[in-house]
C-alpha cells in the first residue's frame, strides 16, 4: 500500500473513532452548593465523585468546620458510612453495587496509631461485593495518602459504574 492510501485509511479510521466518541451523551449531576459534580454520566458509564463519611450524629452546617475525628469514627466506621453513601448515590441514578466496575480507595493513617486500617475498610467492602446476594467484584485500587481534604477523614472512595443492558 502506498503512503497516500495509508494516510487516507488512517484518517478515515481516526475520523470514525472521533465521530463515535462525539456521540457519547454526557450529563453532569451537580448542585449549586458544591464546587464539583456529584457524578457524571458518559454514555452508560457513571463516574461517582469521591465520597467521605457522614458524621455519626448530625452536625449543624455552622459547626462543620469544627468537626473532629470523634464526630466521624474510625476507619471501619467511616467505611461503613461511605459504602452506604455510594450505594444510595448509585440507586438515585438507577444503578446498584452490582454495576460498580471500578473503585478507587484513598486511605489516610489513623491519627491514634499512625497506621492505615486497611482491614477496617476491607471488612465493610466485603459486605457489598463478592457476597452470595451480590457476587460481582469490581476492579479496585487502594492508595495510602498523607491526608485527605477533611482533617477528620481517614478514607475517600470514588466509584465507576456501568448500566447493565
Amino acid at each position: 500500500m502506498n503512503l497516500l492510501k495509508t494516510l487516507a485509511l488512517t484518517a478515515a479510521l481516526l475520523t470514525g473513532v472521533t465521530a463515535a466518541h462525539a456521540q457519547v451523551a454526557v450529563k453532569h449531576i451537580q448542585t449549586d452548593k458544591s464546587p464539583i459534580a456529584t457524578g457524571v454520566w458518559a454514555g452508560d458509564t457513571y463516574y461517582l465523585s469521591g465520597q467521605l463519611a457522614n458524621p455519626l450524629h448530625p452536625i449543624a452546617p455552622a459547626d462543620m468546620s469544627k468537626a473532629t475525628l470523634a464526630d466521624y469514627g474510625d476507619t471501619k466506621t467511616q467505611a461503613a458510612s461511605v459504602f452506604a453513601k455510594i450505594k444510595a448515590a448509585l440507586q438515585e441514578q438507577g444503578l446498584d453495587m452490582k454495576d460498580v466496575v471500578k473503585l478507587t480507595v484513598f486511605l489516610a493513617p489513623d491519627p491514634a496509631t499512625g497506621k492505615l486500617d486497611f482491614a477496617g475498610m476491607q471488612s465493610q467492602y466485603l459486605k457489598y461485593f463478592g457476597t452470595p446476594d451480590q457476587p460481582n467484584k469490581p476492579a479496585r485500587s487502594a492508595f495510602q495518602v498523607a491526608a485527605l481534604a477533611a482533617p477528620w477523614a481517614m478514607l475517600e472512595i470514588e466509584a465507576i459504574a456501568v448500566r447493565s443492558k
